[in-house]
């Protein structure tokens, strides 16, 4: 019998699979309900997001939120909005930023998730490890799936990362900002009239 998504959700957050591997210990972080009509797939929580359990919950989302023209309220709407990392848990900290998500997740969890949103009519795939993920063998770097974002619709538009780290890329390609964002945003609008 298949669990009901209340039931996933609450194994995801009791998840331990990777405990040995996390520094800080385990926190899913994972946000749904089956009639969210819009899936943002990124990477995994940093320092700030473990610490709140909010996804989203620093600058990178402060950014996000203004890339679809979503208000707090309504990115935040569970109804509305699905938000699955492909690592559920902070997953360290390496050389240069964080570690990569940690690999067990997505396998594990994504696929029960996803049969449990049948409305999902849009995914943004944020940063390159859900791109490699979902988008695989296709194109090598992000900045050419980022360009080339109509070959993977409507199911999926691909997205830089918004962090700050990101800020030499966004200066390097005006064009993301320019001409992709405001098709996010109309497509997002669509999905989520009123909002």
């Amino acid at each position: 019998m298949t669990e009901s998504l209340p039931e996933l959700l609450t194994n995801i957050r009791n998840c331990t699979h990777c405990q040995e591997y996390l520094p800080q210990g385990c926190r899913p972080v994972i946000r749904a309900r089956a009639s969210a009509r819009l899936l943002i797939i990124g990477q995994a929580p940093g320092t700030k997001v473990h610490a709140s359990g909010i996804p989203w919950d620093d600058a990178s989302g402060e950014r996000l939120r203004r890339w679809l023209n979503l208000s707090n309220e309504v990115f935040y709407d569970e109804s509305k909005v699905a938000i699955m990392p492909m690592g559920f848990c902070y997953p360290g900290k390496g050389k240069s930023g964080d570690l990569p998500p940690r690999r067990e997740c997505a396998p594990l969890w994504h696929g029960p998730v996803l049969a449990q949103l049948p409305k999902v009519k849009l995914t943004l795939l944020v940063g390159s490890y859900a791109q490699q993920y979902y988008l695989p063998g296709r194109v090598k770097t992000l900045t050419e799936r980022v360009q080339r974002w109509q070959e993977y619709g409507p199911a999926f538009i691909p997205l830089v990362h918004p962090s700050p780290r990101n800020q030499l890329w966004l200066k390097k390609n005006p064009w993301f900002e320019s001409d992709i964002i405001p098709t996010v945003q109309k497509r997002v609008a669509e999905l989520l009239p009123g909002c």
